[in-house]
């Protein structure tokens, strides 16, 4: 019925000249930020395009020592973002609504992870392992959260998702952005 389109991108490799919008926990996604044109799909009713930018920088010293600066952002994209208006429903914009908290989430984790690194002189490798490895998980999570709801069908499923990731993100509130 639905169907997630994510996609990530690499702030450090090109810059968005196209809107976004960056998870905020004060400004729920509602259908008016959803401006792509409807593609007619057989099962396919709204679609949210979401996504995580990440760059960073270093700085290397004579002593070995490196310091670096990163950046984590949970984007949502409406010109990439589309419903078809007379078969969605207030499920429909939880649902994706829990698509673009789930990015917010592996933005939280990708935080977390950087932080807690102890990186090496080969920082580059180990970032790039770090990017790579949080957007398949992203990506695995959006999949399965689609498959356990149904697209949003299975309305127990719904709450119980809703629930987890509401607790996954009070769990790391510290790295909230």
């Amino acid at each position: 019925m639905f169907k997630i389109l994510l996609i990530s991108f690499l702030a450090c490799l090109f810059y968005q000249d196209e809107p976004t919008m960056s998870w905020n926990p004060n400004k729920k996604l509602n259908w008016t930020n959803f401006q792509a044109t409807p593609k007619p799909h057989h099962e396919v009713i709204a679609v949210t395009a979401s996504g995580l930018s990440f760059h960073y920088s270093t700085t290397r010293y004579n002593t070995g020592r490196i310091d670096y600066d990163f950046e984590v952002i949970a984007h949502f994209y409406p010109e990439k973002s589309w419903y078809i208006k007379d078969d969605v429903t207030e499920i429909t914009l939880a649902h994706e609504r829990l698509h673009f908290d789930i990015t917010e989430l592996h933005a939280r984790k990708f935080r977390q992870r950087v932080k807690d690194t102890k990186f090496s002189t080969n920082i580059d490798a180990e970032m790039d392992a770090i990017n790579i490895a949080i957007n398949t998980e992203l990506r695995d999570m959006q999949k399965q959260y689609d498959l356990d709801t149904s697209h949003s069908r299975i309305v127990e499923k719904q709450v119980v998702w809703q629930s987890f990731i509401a607790e996954a993100l009070d769990n790391l509130a510290n790295y909230q952005e």
